[in-house]
């Protein structure tokens, strides 16, 4: 189990840059008028010059990768329920998010930019929630429906 963990922790790392990247350059086109911005202004000038704020914003994209990617072992604790996974996983994954975000200055330093962030990120998790529960339901319902296909043939060939 050790083992999966540091498996999942090493691949969330770069997959986390590469969503992070993935990110800045949707940002960028959308609201850098034709111009790359890998980061965000206040992080530039908090870190001194642009390259260290990338080298910190790459950093903290990675963390976010390997946090998310050990956290997801909890929907794998089948005794636990739905509710404990998701709240126990909201719990870690809120943990890791909110300090990284503050960090990263993707956040205003302030209570009602905490707030404001905090609220983005739930409704963001609760979206994510609801498309992927819909989407085990509905595979749960294909392997009940392919097992009653099974059940009747073998019916018909046990007569």
């Amino acid at each position: 189990m050790i083992r999966k963990i540091i498996l999942r922790a090493l691949l969330g790392f770069p997959l986390g840059v590469a969503i992070g990247y993935l990110i800045t350059i949707l940002i960028s086109f959308i609201w850098a008028n034709g111009y790359y911005a890998p980061c965000v202004p206040e992080l530039t000038a908090f870190m001194g010059n642009e390259i260290n704020a990338v080298l910190l914003q790459t950093f903290l994209c990675g963390l976010l990768g390997a946090g998310f990617g050990v956290s997801s072992f909890i929907w794998e604790i089948e005794k636990w329920s739905i509710v404990k996974q998701t709240g126990i996983y909201f719990t870690i994954v809120s943990l890791i998010m909110l300090p990284v975000a503050y960090v990263a200055r993707w956040m205003a330093h302030s209570f009602f930019g905490f707030l404001r962030y905090f609220g983005i990120f739930v409704l963001i998790f609760v979206i994510i929630w609801i498309i992927q529960f819909l989407i085990g339901k509905y595979n749960v319902k294909r392997m009940n429906e392919s097992l009653s296909i099974k059940k009747i043939k073998m019916k018909h060939l046990d007569e």
